[in-house]
């Protein structure tokens, strides 16, 4: 009988925390912004939920198995990313739109490109932003009880008053894990409590995403301007959530602060743009953007200089 192959790898070169009890630690911080939408959406939330992260996990287990790859499906990181795919989903979209999004994010933007460790770009949110691009009108339309199609932000970036209280509660319609400005905190605050991320870039984007409101908004220190734009459109869930992700962004403590910023200037601009998914689109941009902060922000290693200085002298000055 064949052997089967298992695999355990590490998301960071320092530190004894494998990347299954991160994943797990993960699973745990998104448990109360998920048992809220449950509560609040009803079991149709719940069934999302379970769907994604089947699919998820049920498409990296084929991939590896027919590619004849050490099995890390247990990492859960597939299940991280399931979880998350569904969360952003509105409760009213059609059951199958998680498997189609959950298939694509991980065997496309994950395993294609070498499994964990190895994908450029989150794989969740380029889940959601195939589902997006292909039901555009489905998947931004929040209906839900006695809530219409647009969520308090969507309203908002139309022009109307809006209340933003019931986004920091949740009490209002949007995707079924991010309508809970507290319960998506409570998560963040775990993660931070137990070390699994640094506030560098959560922090950065936030300051960045509300100075550049401020600058070019054109409304002043208006506190439910501001309050609006950070508790909708999924912003806290991305910040908090997908921007930290140790794949995709930078592992420089000045890198992470400059990808923060850029997160945050890049969601802003869009926002006043109208778009209310500005945050998913600024961390896909800030994936992207990884190369190129870590090439100008990883430190010079001691005695580079000189040793370039003693290479040119030897070499008549050539580089």
């Amino acid at each position: 009988m064949e052997e089967r192959k298992y695999a355990w790898t590490f998301p960071h070169v320092k530190g004894t925390m494998s990347t299954a009890n991160v994943m797990r630690m993960v699973l745990a911080a998104l448990l109360p912004a998920a048992v809220f939408g449950i509560v609040h959406f009803g079991l149709r939330a719940l069934l999302h939920m379970v769907i994604c992260m089947i699919t998820c996990m049920l498409t990296e287990f084929v991939f590896e198995a027919f590619a004849d790859r050490p099995l890390a499906v247990t990492d859960c990181s597939a299940a991280v990313t399931g979880l998350l795919l569904s969360m952003m989903l509105p409760v009213g979209a059609p059951l199958w739109y998680g498997i189609l999004g959950g298939v694509f994010a991980i065997a496309v933007m994950k395993m294609a490109f070498g499994g964990i460790g190895k994908n450029r770009l989150n794989p969740a949110l380029c889940g959601y932003c195939l589902l997006l691009l292909l039901f555009s009108d489905t998947m931004r339309n929040y209906s839900f009880g006695d809530f219409g199609s647009s969520t308090l932000l969507g309203q908002f970036l139309q022009g109307t008053v809006v209340d933003p209280f019931p986004m920091i509660l949740g009490n209002t319609n949007g995707g079924i894990g991010q309508t809970s400005s507290i319960a998506i905190l409570a998560g963040a605050v775990l993660l931070l409590a137990f070390g699994i991320i640094r506030l560098r870039i959560p922090a950065a984007a936030a300051i960045a995403f509300v100075a550049t409101l401020f600058l070019f908004g054109g409304r002043g220190f208006d506190q439910l301007y501001f309050t609006t734009q950070l508790c909708g459109g999924g912003f806290l869930l991305g910040i908090w959530f997908m921007a930290v992700d140790y794949v995709t962004s930078p592992i420089t403590k000045n890198g992470q602060i400059l990808y923060g910023l850029l997160i945050g200037v890049l969601a802003a601009a869009l926002r006043l743009r109208g778009i209310e998914e500005a945050v998913v689109y600024a961390v896909l941009v800030g994936n992207l953007a990884v190369p190129l902060i870590e090439k100008i922000t990883v430190p010079r290693a001691f005695g580079q200089q000189r040793l370039v200085k003693v290479h040119n002298e030897k070499h008549g000055g050539a580089a």
